[in-house]
């Protein structure tokens, strides 16, 4: 997984400013689902390592970065390519939709 802590301070520097795709994962320690997620996410960071950025942000503790992005519901993923959100996946989902994603996106 990512050494980088994102957080509502270093979002758009991660992110936003960031020359290669990211796939950010909005989570917080209360959700079940999230836990479900977490090692999936964790999965794909070693299998994309170099291809896109991979990261989670706790929502209750850097809520602006959920608040720009209209996350409502936890577990929310958000793929960014040159600075824009493109597909928003929200929910536990199999790790198969997931490199779906990302594959559509690189």
């Amino acid at each position: 997984m990512s050494d980088i802590i994102f957080t509502d301070n270093n979002f758009e520097q991660e992110v936003l400013k960031s020359d290669t795709p990211v796939l950010v994962d909005f989570w917080a320690p209360w959700c079940a689902p999230c836990s479900i997620v977490t090692p999936i996410v964790e999965e794909l960071a070693k299998e994309y390592e170099g291809k896109i950025k991979i990261c989670k942000v706790n929502v209750d503790e850097n809520p602006k970065a959920a608040q720009n992005f209209s996350v409502m519901s936890i577990p929310t993923v958000i793929l960014f390519k040159a600075g824009k959100p493109g597909k928003t996946i929200i929910g536990a989902q199999s790790k198969d939709n997931y490199k779906k994603a990302i594959e559509e996106l690189l």
